[in-house]
């Protein structure tokens, strides 16, 4: 992509400047975004907000030593002042062995197109129909009273680094949203549900009065909830919520936290974890994906790869200095550190789907509970036991039996990991996915 000619010049000075200030490497990145957002509620305008951000970033190594700082002001006499600041802070920084720049031979060579910008930018009363159009069709679905909010947004991003031994890169994204979250009323009681969506380009949102709809009626069908008795069950966690059944993961295979030993699967690498036929695949170039990047935090290209390949670990996520640590090369998941040591995260994460859809699972589970929202969950990093809030519905012969609410799931995740079944009902939502999945017997915590 076309680089900022600004932006590139601030970053050169930066980095001589801080050459000259006795640094003996730095990395330096910009970053630049604009947002604008507007919500409503019962047909009311409440606000709107508009943010823009410049800011510059280094990073300089003295040694094994490195310090780094960020800064809004991009005159000659800030850069150097910049320079200037981080170098005296190495200076006192304490010796970490593992810090340094990258090894220029495992940097991207070429810095591939993703398609993740759009240049729409509707303006604050557009922005107000589309959540006016949610929250109406919402608000028109029998049993629905009232209403949390709508909201409508917009954001752009571009972010160029570059290194004191030659890298150069830069890439820029835009997202737009619309989300909606009513509440309805039955007998005294009340339910809350929601429905959004999050993409790349604009032309590529759901009808607002769609999602309102769907919101609408997800709040009609928790009417009635009820609490369970404790018990062990089958649980399905619905596609909407799935992707947080496996979040641990990515967690528990950061290069960082296997180092410091900090990790349930801190000895699982080549192992069977998953069931087989199970994979999760890790892609930083899909096109318009809400996580893709063309090159990591610190110039690696990344690759598309299984990370769960028919079950097996295959990998740990490593920026360079978790890689030296391990003894191991980066694998181009470093997050970039703008004024700081860079940290490590997936990109595009989906769990595959297998041949089942959701009602396919209900029926071969027989009787349980279906997950359709969690919150507050706990997870010991150390050995895997995890729990979650949930609410949803009670299963039988197949069929939704009615609402449930207040439960708590429980497991450890490794025995989760390894019993879970994929559904069909995959659905790209965000920056990890996957369909409805099915644990076969779970401890379910109720009255």
């Amino acid at each position: 992509m076309p680089y900022d000619t600004a932006a590139s010049s601030a970053l050169d000075a930066l980095l001589q400047h801080a050459r000259a200030a006795g640094a003996d490497a730095a990395d330096a990145s910009v970053s630049m975004s604009e947002s604008l957002s507007v919500d409503v509620r019962m047909g009311a305008f409440e606000g709107v907000e508009r943010s823009e951000n410049r800011s510059i970033g280094l990073r300089a190594f003295l040694g094994k030593r490195q310090a780094g700082a960020t800064s809004s002001d991009l005159s000659a006499d800030g850069l150097k002042e910049l320079a200037e600041r981080v170098v005296a802070m190495a200076k006192l920084a304490p010796e970490d062995p593992f810090c340094g720049l990258l090894d220029p031979a495992e940097r991207a060579a070429s810095i591939p197109d993703l398609d993740t910008h759009d240049d729409a930018r509707p303006d604050a009363d557009a922005l107000e129909a589309l959540a006016q159009d949610a929250e109406r069709a919402a608000l028109a679905v029998s049993g629905v009273t009232n209403s949390s909010g709508a909201g409508a947004s917009w954001s752009a991003g571009f972010v160029e680094m570059a290194t004191s031994d030659g890298f150069h890169g830069a890439s820029r994204a835009s997202s737009y949203g619309v989300g909606v979250s009513v509440i309805a009323e039955r007998d005294g009681k009340m339910e809350r549900d929601y429905d959004g969506r999050t993409t790349r380009f604009l032309s590529e949102l759901p009808a607002a009065a769609a999602l309102g709809t769907r919101a609408g009626e997800r709040a009609v069908a928790r009417l009635g909830a009820r609490k369970l008795e404790s018990r062990r069950a089958p649980v399905i966690f619905e596609n909407r919520v799935a992707a947080r059944l496996i979040g641990p993961l990515f967690g528990a295979i950061s290069g960082a936290a296997v180092a410091r030993g900090v990790s349930f699967m801190k000895d699982k690498l080549g192992a069977q974890v998953f069931a087989k036929g199970v994979t999760i695949e890790d892609d930083p170039f899909r096109k318009r994906g809400l996580s893709s990047r063309p090159f990591d935090g610190e110039g690696a290209p990344g690759m598309k790869r299984h990370i769960i390949d028919d079950g097996v670990l295959t990998t740990w996520l490593m920026n360079a200095s978790a890689a030296r640590q391990l003894g191991l090369k980066s694998t181009g998941h470093a997050t970039l550190g703008h004024g700081g040591p860079p940290g490590i995260s997936s990109s595009n994460v989906t769990l595959l789907p297998g041949d089942r859809d959701l009602a396919a699972l209900m029926a071969d589970a027989g009787a349980g509970v279906l997950v359709t929202e969690m919150f507050s969950p706990s997870l010991n990093a150390n050995n895997g036991d995890w729990s979650v809030g949930f609410s949803g519905f009670w299963f039988e012969n197949g069929a939704v039996a009615f609402p449930v609410s207040e439960i708590t799931v429980a497991g450890n995740l490794l025995e989760i990991f390894a019993r879970l079944v994929p559904g069909a009902d995959l659905e790209r939502r965000g920056g990890t996915d996957a369909p409805s999945i099915l644990v076969d017997d779970l401890a379910i915590a109720g009255v």
